[in-house]
């Protein structure tokens, strides 16, 4: 089976995390979370409409998430550093992995509609995989907004160590852990098809293709 694709356009300015506005987007064409882990649809108020772009820096990521339910957030919120535990509550989570022969090293970004964030790197080849002190100097910013959480990620490329060509592949995945309780729900772009809910299948990621062309935006 092929792996899912997100077309990842190039950008020549680069522009604040919390420019929701940015006419940039109009060149992002989105995919959509609309699955669960398992592979079944998820419900229509939970699907999250994903967006990517690079420049010369970084990477943009936006996550469009539907909001029909009550929010489930951290309590005493704050933005200076990394939130431990984030993924306990509602988030969007990006896993990216730019050696493609080795999708088992990969980086982990984390967005909560507060604006909280979490970054780390995980290497699966390693006795201790995951790696908290990692810093990639992501910037991250949130909007509530009526029946939708707006959520984005500007990453700089010195977070890899390399930068994308024109045409590279990488692999990874989206997901967004949403509600609370017996409710809750995990959904992934790539499904992880795992028996209980879990994100970290790095054989299930889907590519990520760099081009340097924008796509003709049709009115």
């Amino acid at each position: 089976m092929s792996k899912p694709t997100v077309t990842v356009n190039f950008i020549e300015e680069d522009f604040s995390v919390s420019d929701l506005e940015n006419l940039s987007w109009k060149s992002a064409r989105p995919v959509t979370i609309d699955r669960q882990w398992n592979g079944k649809l998820a419900n229509e108020h939970r699907r999250t409409d994903v967006r990517c772009l690079w420049s010369a820096s970084a990477l943009y990521i936006r996550f469009d998430a539907r909001q029909g339910e009550p929010l489930f957030l951290n309590e005493n919120p704050q933005t200076s550093s990394k939130t431990m535990e984030l993924w306990e509550h509602d988030v969007c989570e990006l896993f990216l992995a730019s050696e493609r022969e080795e999708p088992r090293f990969y980086a982990e970004f984390e967005i909560a509609p507060t604006g909280e964030w979490l970054d780390l790197r995980v290497d699966w080849r390693k006795d201790e995989p995951r790696d908290w002190e990692y810093n990639s100097r992501m910037k991250a910013f949130s909007s509530i907004e009526p029946e939708m959480v707006v959520m984005m990620m500007r990453i700089p490329w010195t977070a890899f160590g390399i930068r994308p060509t024109d045409g590279d592949l990488w692999l990874g995945n989206f997901y967004r852990a949403v509600g609370s309780g017996d409710k809750r729900g995990y959904l992934a772009w790539s499904p992880t098809m795992t028996d209980t809910p879990q994100f970290h299948v790095p054989e299930k990621f889907g590519e990520f293709h760099f081009v340097e062309m924008k796509d003709k935006i049709e009115d």
